[in-house]
């Protein structure tokens, strides 16, 4: 079955590329399609024609073709957008052909119209890879000088990214900041409820719609992730970072170099521990300061080391005894190492492993673990040349500027914290620079605001809470949510028993926690295809009864920017009105009772058992004088409490926690609670499956 459309441009000098929308409208006796043409043909004061030809739903591929005149007349229906006065002479159209006239539905942007009969209906799916291909984005070396950026400051990684250089905030530092908007949600689904979306989408919104200088700032995918269920963190539809597949993959290498300088510092630990198990105080000197062509002497570094033992000696020769056994041995106990191996992949079998079995080894065997992701440790990042670790510039699908840097788990390193001070200086005292926080508010955004939040000193001025009809009807009481499987009925036919019962249980859970912290909540309601507008409806009520400033249906997935403009409107008027941040809890506080606060106040829990190994690792920190440190949990994102399956807000329950670690280099103690894991593992059926490389064209293809 084919079918040609014919499109019209008249009078068109030139027609702006923009937000774009796939959607069905019902009319009488057709279906009407919108959707998007990825290039655009123009002549001034002429008619230029552009069929969509040979629809063909069998197959599900479709292509554009230019046509002269003569051809018109094969036309199914003919659609001439914005014709003014212009004369169309019958004899172009064929027969029994439709003919539409009609403005655009989007001031900027193509439409589409495909016309057939109503018993014959086929919805052609785009996949966010395709979308983002369709584009053209915006050299990113004139993105960096609109955005104010010298040449200078800049280091272009091909046309579409580069990174930018730390040195800009001190050439920025009096600038004042803008207003700083973080993006946290409900308790999620396993499939994610559209964070990274509805923040490209506001930004997009802010900027292209309601003319705000606005960035966005968010982590660098990580390839577990990408590589296992939940897909990239590019946003989707027309709410994405462009090009996506090389934001997706790795990016400009910065996760993989952190992963090396922390796998280089973890296996030099190991090293050291064998070496000093195996030689004396004087075969480690002579190592260490080997002598060459005759002259022993210490290395700048070594140096170092020697005045930090109080040594104050520059002759290898004048050192006693006592000081050489100071000087070449660390004496690290391996029960107390907390450094440890960081993979960027879900790898189960890493989760607990054994070292040191080779005979080579000298029975320096031990137990360690390995965690997916990187944990943001400074220490690692000052191995690299900072500047080279700053910030990625990228830019959005409709031509707005965004700001990454490597992280996860909802919480960003220090390093991370520069991209958010460049970008409130760069937006300037009206603009707006908007981040998200992982999972759900609870884990998230308490992380973002008692670690992230104290340590850079900048506070936000609204939260935005993504909410999804789906996600509300399993907290009211809907069946399991699973990836890879069909959604049961009771998520795709209209609900609203299972709708009222997530609001104002998990939703209004969730604004609570926000304002634990002083801070108003905008709700954004991200609609998707089988929401009804009554259980829509419902949602924003509900969300303002419980506290809401603001709650708004968005479909920025669709329309893009367009999409979210009334949730922007919201957000700067809630960002115009003072709020009181504060934090939750003292860093003073003894580490049990920071956890405590957390559990209780946060999580809703009676309160918390620690473990034996758990008490004995608080204690342990607490002597090594890193009580004060913030508190980093690690539980799990399916639910307020520590049980997955339970869902909505739960009340009475304990939080087990079954261990507490500590990263020093990035500043928090992370209490494991329940059976949590810090390495997830690779489903029955991941991502990567569909994923592959085009060897003709080169292009990566299947990606999402």
């Amino acid at each position: 079955m084919g079918l040609n459309l014919m499109l019209g441009l008249c009078d068109v000098s030139c027609w702006p590329h923009g937000d774009s929308i796939l959607i069905l409208q019902h009319l009488t006796g057709a279906v009407l399609l919108m959707g998007r043409c990825s290039k655009t043909f123009f002549c001034r004061g002429s008619f230029r024609s552009l069929i969509f030809h040979y629809f063909n739903y069998y197959f599900n591929f479709f292509f554009f073709n230019i046509f002269p005149f003569s051809q018109v007349m094969q036309a199914d229906a003919v659609v001439l957008l914005d014709v003014g006065n212009m004369y169309v002479p019958p004899t172009w159209i064929r027969p029994g052909a439709a003919i539409i006239y009609s403005k655009p539905a989007l001031e900027k942007g193509i439409a589409l119209y495909i016309v057939f009969p109503i018993n014959f209906l086929y919805v052609f799916s785009v996949s966010d890879l395709e979308i983002s291909r369709a584009q053209i984005p915006k050299p990113v070396d004139q993105l960096a000088e609109e955005i104010g950026l010298l040449p200078e400051e800049l280091e272009a990684y091909g046309r579409s990214k580069a990174k930018v250089r730390l040195s800009v905030l001190e050439r920025l530092q009096s600038q004042p900041n803008g207003k700083y908007i973080l993006v946290a949600g409900i308790t999620p689904t396993p499939l994610g409820e559209g964070k990274s979306t509805v923040t490209v989408g506001l930004v997009q919104a802010l900027s292209a719609h309601l003319k705000l200088n606005s960035f966005a700032c968010l982590r660098q995918p990580s390839q577990g992730p990408t590589f296992g269920v939940k897909g990239g963190a590019a946003g989707g539809g027309y709410a994405q970072v462009i090009p996506m597949e090389e934001f997706n993959l790795h990016l400009t290498g910065d996760i993989h170099a952190i992963t090396a300088a922390n796998n280089l510092v973890a296996a030099a630990i190991d090293a050291r521990m064998l070496h000093e198990a195996t030689q004396s105080d004087k075969a480690l000197f002579n190592r260490l300061v080997p002598s060459v062509n005759g002259v022993r002497k210490f290395s700048p570094i070594q140096i170092s080391r020697l005045q930090r033992l109080g040594i104050r000696k520059t002759d290898p020769a004048s050192l006693t005894p006592e000081e050489i056994n100071a000087f070449v041995r660390l004496d690290l106990d391996p029960s107390k190492i907390t450094w440890q191996r960081v993979v960027d992949t879900n790898d189960r079998f890493l989760r607990k492993i054994t070292v040191g079995q080779a005979s080579s080894e000298k029975g320096q065997i031990r137990e360690v673990w390995h965690y997916s992701g990187i944990k943001c440790l400074l220490t690692s990042a000052h191995c690299l040349d900072k500047p080279r670790i700053s910030m990625s510039l990228f830019i959005l699908a409709a031509g707005v500027k965004r700001l990454f840097k490597l992280g996860c788990h909802g919480l960003q390193s220090f390093l991370n914290s520069s991209h958010m001070f460049l970008a409130l200086k760069l937006v300037g005292q009206d603009g707006f620079v908007v981040t998200e926080a992982g999972f759900g508010a609870d884990i998230g955004m308490e992380k973002f605001f008692n670690i992230k939040c104290r340590a850079s000193g900048l506070r936000p001025s609204v939260v935005v809470l993504v909410a999804t009809v789906r996600a509300l009807k399993m907290h009211g009481g809907g069946p399991n949510v699973s990836a890879g499987a069909p959604l049961p009925r009771e998520y795709t036919d209209e609900n609203l028993s299972l709708v009222a019962g997530g609001c104002c249980s998990n939703l209004k859970k969730q604004i609570q926690i926000a304002h634990l912290f002083g801070v108003p909540v905008v709700v954004a309601v991200n609609v998707f295809k089988t929401d009804t507008q009554a259980e829509i409806d419902l949602v924003c009520q509900i969300a303002k009864d419980c506290g809401a400033s603001d709650a708004l249906p968005c479909n920025h997935w669709a329309q893009g920017g367009r999409g979210s403009s009334e949730l922007a409107q919201a957000v700067k008027e809630a960002a115009s009105k003072p709020s009181d941040f504060q934090f939750l809890y003292n860093t003073e506080m003894p580490i049990v009772e920071k956890i405590r606060t957390i559990a209780q106040r946060v999580y809703g829990a009676d309160d918390i058992e620690l473990s034996p190994e758990a008490k004995s690792k608080t204690d342990y920190y607490h002597q090594q004088g890193y009580g004060s440190l913030p508190i980093c949990m690690a539980k799990t994102h399916l639910s307020l409490s520590h049980m997955p399956d339970k869902k909505g807000a739960p009340t009475g329950f304990v939080l087990p926690i079954r261990d507490v670690r500590a990263s020093i280099g990035a500043g928090f103690i992370y209490p494991l609670v329940g059976t949590m894991s810090t390495m997830p593992g690779l489903p029955t059926r991941p991502c990567f499956y569909d994923i592959d490389l085009d060897p003709v064209t080169e292009e990566i293809t299947g990606l999402f």
